[in-house]
């Protein structure tokens, strides 16, 4: 694979110029910040779109075999950086900007992120179209335009604050929106069945309208396609009703269809929201599955051979729908005869789980189901009597394993299961560890891999190594481009030379000097946004991710309030040396509807507000949440952190891909032996991981043997202080009992993520830290083994397994 060739920076500076003229319409003498990224991010978009045309047109011409990527979320972050790396126009785009007297850093913050996305599970999408792209799989990704993100947040007086987030405001010049690409989008109604045919007469339709955003390959010229679905009324007011001065009437139904696609993931807390994330889902599902059944039938005439011409995968259990419009298409709108059309579908369909927690396993009320789709609720039902007629002759007289199978919970409300839907439907299942996809056979999905062993099967996450180190962290990209050479950008197994350096003085300097001044950068990034002075020679401890009870940010807190106890009591530190200077980082958003998360924010801040104001403590500790976490953020954390957190229960997360980011940016892991955090360490060493806690067998036999939380409150030295003066209101003198149902959760409620049988595991492997980190010297080589041992979690390695393994296509070099 060839890099990229650069343009002459002289003819990409002529091209700003034209497009601040003629495209921005300003004078360029006098281009602000916001028309210089404007006008630079045309000139990238001229050529992507040039690439566009050639990938279809190659694709087309070659009838190629696509992935068709289906997911609810893309957190694809800033394009424009990315995009000019890519097309080799860096060092003509900052060196055009440099005639204007501005930075490219300073204009191309100026793109607000594409709020497509919340957290791992639209990272990890976005992050595989780029590699789809650069290891050459004919792909487009499908989701949906949201008009604005799931929310801005701001933090007002500790806390969470949810406002929109409206990153169209301004346009974008990355989108293409496609004005010949519409499909209409069905909803509600009945069914009637005439003569043998279901016949579906529903109550409403909205269009869906394309907007392609063009994701560029690296080291080449071919591109994946992200195409978004807007929802628009088929008639946008009620003309009637506006001419007679009922103005809100006439708005009413383009509202009602046209919300579909406003909000990323709708608060679902009351009825209203829940039918609204469903008619998301269907949505997006039922105009991608138009779109690409038109682009096969123009370019095979059939749909008898769609499975071997088409791969479609589920991110999730969002998509899940899908399955059942794909036979509701074939059958009802196509005349295919079941039997085919089911085995077309099962071998078209492939599952990505993200996903051990039985609670988070999505499912939806029969009854809703039946209100928004009903012929599909009838096609589930045909699906899950056909398919547990098959199980009951593969366990005979078993009612419970069918039970536990059948694609309809009947326990209280019947309720539709999703995931159980998306297995059945599917030729592939897969999880995204070792350890995980291990429990998904073992635990929640044992019966179906019961039935299907040979249907499950790994597929270990990885991150692009072009946005998270060579965008992210150019000093340490610069680094390795001098130690190893180029070609780490586009395969990251060339990292293994780093080791080599490990222990070179030089490099170490090099190595330790580049962290510092990230630091410095993030510590700019506190004080804008917090107001908080912090220190870049302390240790940077950094846990950024979706704020949840199983990520246990409690837990990381219960260590920094009994660290500030500890440092009262004794200045001089444990072992008379003084203390090791921290800062403790947290950032990440709470679902708007979720209390606990929100009261953990509240907590962090109140902690933190009484932590660094006390002159007693003064630089030692420092306790920080930055506000409204997001891709560009994590672009300045990661290459500041020096120790990441990954502290889930075992057996709780799937995998994580923060803990890549942060390892591949030189960052330790502490944490517990659970998700991709088992495979970090088989990467980089035991010795260069700090691993804490119960392993996954030891969480089950504790639950299994009835685990009790006070016993820990009351024989861990340090523990009950810890929750006593959390619960007492010492963070919280305004409001004394605002925590005490936090605390109660942990004594009496049960403790579900047993952050009290680990803390002390937790607390003595944190004193490891500190020990380590007086050594600078070995301190650092462990964090260029980390950064060495990262090659397996590239984004490229796991889309080759992908495509090899589960959609059947030929990576082409």
């Amino acid at each position: 694979m060839s890099p990229t060739p650069t343009r002459p920076a002289h003819a990409i500076a002529s091209r700003v110029e034209d497009h601040l003229l003629h495209t921005v319409g300003t004078a360029p003498a006098k281009a602000t910040q916001t028309e210089l990224m404007q006008a630079v991010s045309q000139v990238a978009r001229a050529e992507l779109s040039q690439r566009w045309v050639q990938t279809q047109a190659a694709d087309r011409g070659a009838r190629a075999r696509r992935v068709y990527y289906l997911s609810m979320e893309f957190l694809i972050g800033r394009t424009l950086s990315n995009a000019l790396a890519a097309l080799g126009q860096q060092d003509g785009a900052t060196e055009a900007l440099g005639a204007h007297a501005q930075a490219m850093e300073d204009v191309a913050a100026c793109e607000p992120d594409a709020a497509l996305g919340n957290g791992g599970l639209g990272r990890l999408a976005a992050c595989f179209l780029d590699s789809m792209a650069t290891v050459g799989l004919p792909s487009f990704g499908y989701g949906i335009r949201y008009e604005y993100g799931m929310f801005a947040q701001e933090i007002r007086q500790g806390a969470q604050i949810e406002h929109p987030d409206p990153w169209l405001e301004d346009g974008t010049p990355w989108e293409f929106p496609r004005w010949g690409v519409t499909y209409p989008v069905r909803f509600g109604g009945w069914v009637e069945h005439v003569d043998g045919k279901a016949i579906w007469r529903p109550a409403g339709e909205v269009e869906a309208k394309a907007y392609d955003m063009v994701i560029p390959g690296h080291g080449t010229t071919k591109v994946s396609t992200l195409r978004l679905w807007k929802a628009t009324a088929p008639s946008h007011i009620d003309l009637n009703a506006f001419n007679t001065g009922d103005y809100q009437r006439a708005a009413t139904a383009k509202n009602e269809y046209e919300n579909i696609s406003w909000v990323l993931y709708p608060n679902d807390s009351t009825p209203a929201g829940r039918e609204l994330r469903l008619k998301q889902e269907y949505f997006f599902v039922a105009a991608s599955v138009q779109d690409l059944i038109h682009r096969h039938l123009g370019e095979h005439g059939t749909l008898t051979n769609l499975a071997d011409r088409v791969a479609i995968h589920l991110n999730d259990t969002h998509p899940a729908i899908g399955v059942a419009e794909l036979m509701r298409v074939l059958c009802d709108e196509h005349g295919m005869d079941w039997t085919p059309a089911w085995a077309i579908c099962r071998n078209t369909f492939s599952y990505t789980n993200h996903t051990l927690m039985p609670e988070a396993l999505e499912t939806w009320p029969v009854g809703l189901m039946q209100h928004v789709l009903p012929r599909h609720l009838e096609i589930i039902f045909r699906i899950n009597k056909e398919f547990l007629e098959f199980a009951a002759a593969f366990r005979p007289g078993d009612d419970g394993f069918l039970a536990r199978l059948s694609l309809i919970d009947e326990q209280g409300e019947r309720r539709v299961r999703m995931a159980h839907l998306s297995i059945v439907g599917s030729h592939k299942v897969n999880g995204v560890s070792k350890l995980h996809s291990d429990l998904l056979v073992q635990t929640i999905f044992a019966d179906f891999a019961a039935l299907w062993p040979e249907r499950f099967t790994n597929m270990t996450n990885g991150i692009t190594p072009r946005r998270w180190l060579s965008q992210a962290n150019p000093g340490l990209s610069g680094l390795l481009d001098r130690q190893i050479g180029h070609g780490w950008r586009r395969d990251l197994d060339e990292l293994h030379k780093l080791a080599a350096h490990r222990s070179d003085p030089a490099v170490q300097a090099e190595f330790m000097g580049i962290k510092r001044a990230n630091k410095a950068r993030l510590a700019a990034l506190i004080a804008r946004t917090t107001g908080v002075q912090v220190s870049p020679d302390s240790l940077f401890d950094v846990q950024v991710k979706r704020i949840h009870e199983y990520k246990r940010q409690l837990l990381n807190v219960l260590h920094v309030v009994g660290r500030y106890q500890a440092i009262l009591a004794n200045p001089n530190g444990p072992d008379g040396r003084g203390w090791v200077p921290r800062t403790v980082i947290f950032a990440g958003k709470a679902a708007s509807s979720y209390h606990t998360a929100k009261s953990i924010i509240r907590l962090i801040h109140d902690a933190g507000r009484v932590i660094n104001n006390d002159p007693r403590v003064g630089d030692l500790l420092k306790l920080v949440f930055i506000p409204n976490y997001g891709v560009s953020v994590a672009e300045t954390i990661m290459p500041g952190a020096d120790l990441s957190e990954q502290i889930s229960t075992a057996g709780t997360e799937a995998s994580g891909t923060g803990n890549m980011k942060l390892a591949l940016n030189g960052a330790l892991t502490i944490g517990t032996d659970d998700g991709a955090n088992i495979e970090i360490r088989q990467a980089v060493g035991d010795e260069n991981i700090f691993i804490f806690g119960l392993k996954t067998p030891q969480v089950q036999a504790l639950r299994a043997s009835g685990y009790q939380p006070m016993r820990y409150y009351e024989s861990e030295p340090g523990l009950k202080p810890v929750l006593d003066a959390i619960a007492g209101g010492q963070f919280s003198p305004d409001e004394p009992g605002r925590y005490r149902g936090l605390v109660d959760s942990l004594l009496w409620g049960g403790d579900h993520y047993m952050l009290l049988a680990d803390y002390t595991s937790y607390v003595n492997t944190q004193a490891e830290v500190d020990a380590l980190y007086r050594k600078p010297t070995e301190w650092c080589a462990r964090a260029i083994t980390n950064v060495s041992g990262m090659g397996v979690f590239s984004a490229d390695r796991t889309i080759r397994e992908y495509a090899r393994q589960i959609w059947r296509i030929e990576p082409k070099p």
